[in-house]
């Protein structure tokens, strides 16, 4: 099926020349001009060379505008952070006039930092298109490179044939969530994994695991949770078997899917071994039971495009949901999974830019970043063993657990109390180094490493995290 379809795009692009949009992609004036363009804001970003304090003149209207965007939103930002829109690499300008290490970059979004030149050209070439926003039923050129770069990538250790887009994680979600239960119909019920999270809107707060984020919202009782995986219980892949098997005879075998993170973000960061999922994994393919491999925050993080490969778990999975690292959700979903008309659908797909810089992300991507030896790999090991060698010398003890899946890095600071590790985040960041919290008992804290840090920067966020250790907490 990908050779023909391949085959049928060489066919559409043999012809590009009778296209105006294609000689506005080739124009060599519009291309120097994007050159130049990009040229000057990356010669102006270069002023961005590393951390800075808050410049003092800049204090009191950089803390009036933050009061004014909390009374905004009804709630106070969590970090003192809004950016100029400048920056460089792994660096953020603030509007207090700070310069951060931003090891958070939006929760996953900016995979290659801040201002990256190649980034930014693909943005500003998406921004020329005729359209801001693409829909489902109007796409463009950008809408089919993107969807058949994923659908390759994805078939080549999965049954996966199909995508779908979305304008975020959790719509990723929901249509993957229709798309099990149609076809499972008329069954309902969805295994999720105890510290499960999956996004924001009503279903996907029921298929979460946090009482703080549905405070309020109704009980639908559609969803069985499975423990998680304990290292330090040698029966818990068991258990977690015994309980699936359990719930699912408890409930006249009215499941339609499981649902897992390769990596739980609300768990703390701690890596799965492949062999507690495998039997689980089994028992859903000989009952039917749709495997949705939940990806929004793992895609393209783990050393491998996706999880499901770093776990060889292709082979099991029916539905595959990205995000964040692509700059638009979307839904992938084998032969077996492809949905009735109608059922999925949207006006929105994906704005031209998020697009056309999705595709350039995953190009950029594949020039050594991925593999067992690629940049995440060594960037992960680099950061973890600065982290516990800290933690075995000028730290001794107070940087605990060290961890996580390639770019996903996360330790447990002091004795993980959730009040201690608040603290400590709030002292990171009036260092200069942006961090975020995850998991319970104990609460952890976690970076979201840009691709492009190099090993000097990495030594700075490790000297920043060893400073903040030693002022104390």
């Amino acid at each position: 099926m990908l050779e023909s379809l391949s085959n049928l795009f060489a066919k559409v692009n043999s012809s590009d020349e009778l296209l105006v949009g294609n000689k506005i992609q080739k124009d060599p004036a519009v291309e120097g001009l994007l050159n130049d363009l990009v040229d000057e804001v990356s010669s102006i970003n270069s002023e961005i060379i590393g951390i800075r304090p808050p410049n003092p003149a800049l204090v009191n209207s950089a803390k009036a505008t933050m009061d004014l965007l909390g009374k905004l939103r009804g709630r106070p930002l969590y970090h003192n952070y809004v950016g100029t829109g400048a920056g460089s690499g792994p660096f953020v300008e603030l509007i207090d006039g700070s310069v951060k290490l931003d090891l958070i970059n939006g929760i996953g979004i900016h995979i290659m930092g801040h201002a990256n030149r190649r980034v930014m050209k693909a943005a500003v070439r998406g921004a020329l298109s005729d359209i801001v926003m693409q829909g489902n039923l109007q796409p463009n050129n950008d809408y089919w490179k993107l969807s058949e770069k994923l659908v390759k990538l994805a078939s080549r250790k999965s049954q996966i044939r199909h995508v779908w887009f979305a304008t975020c994680g959790t719509m990723a979600n929901e249509n993957a969530l229709k798309l099990a239960r149609q076809k499972n119909s008329p069954a309902k019920m969805v295994f999720a994994m105890k510290n499960a999270f999956a996004g924001r809107s009503t279903m996907m707060a029921e298929i979460t695991d946090n009482p703080a984020y549905k405070q309020g919202l109704p009980e639908y009782h559609e969803i069985l949770r499975i423990p998680n995986h304990d290292k330090k219980d040698s029966q818990s892949t068991e258990k977690a078997l015994r309980a699936m098997k359990e719930q699912y005879a408890k409930h006249d075998k009215d499941v339609a899917t499981f649902i897992f993170e390769p990596m739980l973000g609300e768990g703390g960061f701690q890596p799965v071994p492949r062999d507690f999922y495998v039997p689980m994994l089994e028992f859903c393919k000989e009952n039917n039971i749709a495997i949705w491999a939940d990806e929004v925050q793992t895609f393209a993080r783990t050393g491998e495009f996706f999880a499901f490969e770093t776990m060889d778990l292709g082979k099991y999975v029916d539905l595959v949901t990205i995000a964040k690292t692509v700059q638009l959700g979307a839904t992938l979903y084998t032969e077996n999974y492809n949905p009735k008309p109608g059922l999925i659908a949207g006006t929105f797909s994906g704005g031209s830019t998020s697009l056309t810089t999705g595709l350039e992300i995953l190009e950029m991507l594949e020039e050594g970043y991925i593999g067992p030896n690629g940049r995440i790999q060594q960037i992960h090991r680099k950061f973890v063993s600065g982290l516990n060698q800290l933690n075995d010398s000028t730290c001794k003890g107070q940087l605990s657990d060290a961890g996580g899946m390639g770019l996903m890095i996360a330790f447990t600071p002091f004795e993980g109390k959730k009040e201690q590790t608040e603290l400590f985040i709030k002292k990171l960041f009036q260092n200069g180094l942006i961090a975020f919290s995850c998991g319970k008992d104990p609460v952890r804290i976690r970076f979201l490493v840009p691709a492009i840090i190099n090993d000097q920067e990495i030594d700075l966020a490790l000297n920043i995290i060893e400073k903040t250790v030693q002022e104390g907490v």
